[in-house]
């Protein structure tokens, strides 16, 4: 079963085995929603969710009573199955699937592939790695990206004079 990336645990808060997770989705409140999570390819229990400063979800998980505990989770991603992820609206893609992707230009010619999405304030920001391995970021907006075809694995973008 496919596995989609949550969140990652970046910290510990207080003695009693809270983990500071940085959440994967702009829908922090998707915690809530959910029962379970893997982490470490284990299936724990979520009991409380509560929310810290700058975006971070605070978990208290099922079994993890410790700072000492909750430490040996620390850089763990929480995973869910991907027939459990929230139905996406129309034009959103969960970013594992626009990992790998073919980049090209309107005009067929090949630019590289998407490697990596950097999630902003203002948007997202694609990188592409070109062939001869440059690596260059746009933004991810309209007049950039002209469309994406996840199921044919491209991406077709129009690129400005020395974006590149």
């Amino acid at each position: 079963m496919e596995q989609l990336k949550l969140g990652q645990i970046v910290s510990v808060v207080g003695l009693k085995g809270e983990l500071k997770v940085y959440p994967f989705t702009d829908y922090r409140e998707r915690f809530e929603e959910l029962k379970e999570l893997n982490i470490a390819e284990k299936v724990f229990r979520i009991e409380k969710v509560r929310y810290g400063n700058n975006n971070v979800v605070i978990l208290k998980i099922e079994g993890i009573n410790d700072r000492t505990s909750a430490e040996k989770l620390r850089g763990s991603f929480l995973m869910i199955d991907k027939n459990n992820a929230r139905k996406l609206p129309e034009d959103a893609y969960f970013i594992g699937d626009l990992i790998g992707l073919r980049v090209i230009k309107s005009d067929g010619t090949i630019v590289g592939r998407l490697t990596d999405v950097i999630q902003n304030k203002a948007q997202d920001l694609y990188e592409i790695e070109t062939e001869d391995k440059i690596k260059f970021l746009i933004p991810a907006v309209e007049e950039f990206v002209l469309n994406i075809d996840v199921e044919n694995g491209i991406m077709k973008v129009h690129l400005i004079e020395g974006l590149i």
